[in-house]
C-alpha cells in the first residue's frame, strides 16, 4: 500500500465510530487497580518483599495446578448451591450482600456459629448455612419484597434467620437488616424486583456491574479517601466478589458469562493480607504490627487499613503477572488466586496452623 492510500482498518474504525458503533471511551473500568497501586506507591506501613512475591507465585501456580483448581471448585464445597438458574443468582446476590464481619474475639468454642447438616459453621461459611436453613425453613430469605416488608423482615426476624448455636449472635445484626432495606428498594425501582436484570444493565461487562453496583446501592459503594486524592480510593470487595461468585457459579457461563471478567481484582478482606504477610509477601511496619498482634480494632476507612487492603490487591496483582509471565498459557486471574489464598488461610486456621492473626476491622465491607 502507497503512503497516499487510505487504511482500511483505520477507515473501518472511523466508519463505526461515526455510526455509533464504536466509541474507545465505552468500556468501563472499576478504577480498583488504580487506586490500589496508588495507596502501595504511597505507603509508609505497608510493604511488598518482591522476591517473596515472586516465590509466593511459584508455589501457588504449583499448588493450583496440583489441586486443579479452577472455577469448577467453588461448586465443589458442599454449602454453595449446585444448580445453574435464577434462584441461584439470587442467593449468590443475598449472600454477597451480606458477605462482611464475622469475626469474633471469643475463643473458637463461644463465638457465632451455626449448626446445619450435623456440622457446625463459622465466618463466611455460617452465613452460606444461614441462607440455605433459612430456605428449608420455608423463609422467602431471597425475595427482595420479603426484605421491605417490615413486619414480616425485621431485626427479630433476622435474629432468627442467624440464630447461632452459641450465646454470640452475628455481628452487625441491624447492618444487614438495613442492607436487606436498601437492596430491595434499588431492585423495586430500577430493576422490577429482578438481581437478573440487574446483571443483564451491565452487557456481559465485569466491571460495568461492579460499577452499577457501586453507584445504585450505597451498601455496595466501598470507597474511601486517602492522603488528600481527589478521587477516592476504590475497593469494591463485596460488589468485585457477587461478579466473581457469578462467573465460578456459572463457570463462565450464562450469567456467569463477562468478556472482561480479567479487570476484577482481589477482593480486599482480612484473610488473604493475613496469608499474604504469612507467605511474607507483605510486612507492617512497628506500629502496624503491634495493632494486628494485639487484635486491637484498627478503624474502617482509616490509613492503616486502607494500606492493608490496597497493598494487599497490588501483591496479588503481581502474583498474578508473575505467574503469567512465567507460564503465558496459565488460566488463572486475580479471581482464582484470591479463592485459592482464602481457602488456604482458612485451612491454615482449621489446623491451628495460623503462625499470626489477622487485622481486626469491624465494618459492612468485608
Amino acid at each position: 500500500m502507497s503512503d497516499d492510500e487510505a487504511d482500511p482498518e483505520l477507515l473501518a474504525l472511523l466508519r463505526q465510530h461515526l455510526q455509533g458503533k464504536l466509541n474507545i471511551n465505552d468500556e468501563p473500568e472499576t478504577g480498583v487497580l488504580e487506586g490500589a497501586e496508588y495507596v502501595y506507591d504511597n505507603s509508609i506501613d505497608v510493604a511488598l518483599d518482591m522476591r517473596a512475591t515472586k516465590n509466593a507465585a511459584a508455589l501457588i501456580h504449583s499448588q493450583m495446578q496440583e489441586k486443579e483448581y479452577s472455577t469448577g471448585t467453588w461448586s465443589e464445597h458442599e454449602l454453595h448451591p449446585k444448580s445453574k438458574d435464577e434462584t441461584t443468582v439470587a442467593f449468590i446476590f443475598v449472600m454477597d450482600l451480606l458477605n462482611f464481619s464475622f469475626w469474633s474475639l471469643r475463643p473458637e468454642e463461644d463465638r457465632f456459629a451455626v449448626e446445619y447438616r450435623d456440622r457446625r459453621w463459622t465466618g463466611y461459611w455460617s452465613l452460606v448455612a444461614s441462607l440455605q436453613r433459612a430456605l428449608d425453613e420455608g423463609i422467602p430469605i431471597l425475595d427482595p419484597h420479603y426484605w421491605q416488608d417490615e413486619e414480616e423482615c425485621n431485626v427479630e426476624s433476622l435474629r432468627h434467620v442467624f440464630r447461632s448455636c452459641t450465646d454470640e449472635e452475628i455481628p452487625l445484626l441491624e447492618s444487614r437488616l438495613s442492607c436487606l432495606r436498601e437492596a430491595g428498594q434499588v431492585l423495586y425501582e430500577k430493576y422490577s424486583c429482578s438481581v437478573t436484570n440487574l446483571i443483564s444493565s451491565a452487557r456481559g461487562s465485569a466491571a460495568r456491574l461492579v460499577n452499577t453496583l457501586a453507584t445504585d446501592f450505597l451498601c455496595f459503594r466501598d470507597e474511601h479517601h486517602f492522603d488528600g486524592r481527589r478521587k477516592p480510593v476504590r475497593l469494591l470487595k463485596r460488589a468485585q466478589i457477587f461478579v466473581a461468585d457469578l462467573w465460578a457459579c456459572f463457570n463462565g457461563e450464562s450469567w456467569g458469562e463477562f468478556y472482561d471478567i480479567d479487570k476484577i481484582t482481589m477482593f480486599a478482606d482480612y484473610r488473604v493480607p493475613q496469608i499474604l504477610a504469612t507467605l511474607g509477601c507483605i510486612g507492617y511496619s512497628p506500629p502496624l504490627q503491634a495493632l494486628v498482634s494485639s487484635g486491637s480494632m484498627i478503624e474502617s476507612g482509616s490509613r492503616s487499613e486502607l494500606q492493608l487492603r490496597a497493598c494487599s490487591i497490588w501483591c496479588v496483582e503481581l502474583i498474578r503477572r508473575e505467574i503469567k509471565r512465567e507460564h503465558p498459557d496459565a488460566k488463572v486471574n486475580a479471581i482464582l488466586i484470591d479463592f485459592f489464598l482464602y481457602d488456604t488461610m482458612k485451612q491454615l486456621e482449621e489446623q491451628g496452623k495460623e503462625t499470626m492473626p489477622h487485622h481486626r476491622t469491624r465494618s459492612i465491607w468485608y
